[in-house]
């Protein structure tokens, strides 16, 4: 599969100038950003959640966890947990399964990213598969995308998951 197919034409109608960075089949954001040389925090993982039933786009640094309180409180949510890839896996027709781009909006999707890559001047992030990356300048992502920009993520604790 290549960069999928709604986020290259919507990028290409946009005239948003990106790069197309092809690795090797990688699934965790950690070994995307050592196949690519980037750095964790440089690389945007995206996270669907649920929130009070809805399914929402969280956006947040490959080396942070998203911290489904703080989300809930972002989006004044009184329920938010980890959707399953059951319960989304329909809602990316032109993606792998865990390689969704975090433009919700092509998705119908809300999406709130964490403050920190809004700091970023280029984020790097799926592009549909588990071979294609694309790396953007991070206003351009912002002025396409409109996420909402929150405290949505926390730092890995030694032993836990990363999600």
């Amino acid at each position: 599969m290549v960069v999928a197919t709604k986020l290259k034409a919507f990028l290409d109608s946009k005239k948003v100038v990106y790069q197309v960075l092809k690795h090797h089949e990688r699934f965790t954001s950690q070994e995307i950003a050592e196949t690519l040389h980037v750095p964790g925090r440089m690389l945007a993982k995206v996270v669907i959640v649920k929130a009070d039933g809805a399914l929402r786009m969280a956006v947040l640094p490959g080396d942070l966890l998203l911290d489904l309180r703080k989300y809930g409180k972002a989006v004044a949510a009184r329920e938010v947990v980890l959707a399953t890839e059951a319960e989304f896996k329909d809602a990316f027709p032109d993606c792998e399964l865990g390689a969704m781009p975090p433009f919700g909006n092509l998705y119908a999707m809300r999406v709130v990213v964490d403050k920190t890559l809004a700091a970023d001047e280029h984020i790097v992030f799926e592009a549909g598969s588990h071979h294609e990356a694309i790396k953007l300048p991070y206003t351009d992502f912002a002025r396409l995308a409109l996420p909402q920009v929150a405290d949505i993520a926390r730092p890995v604790q030694v032993g836990s998951m990363p999600g």
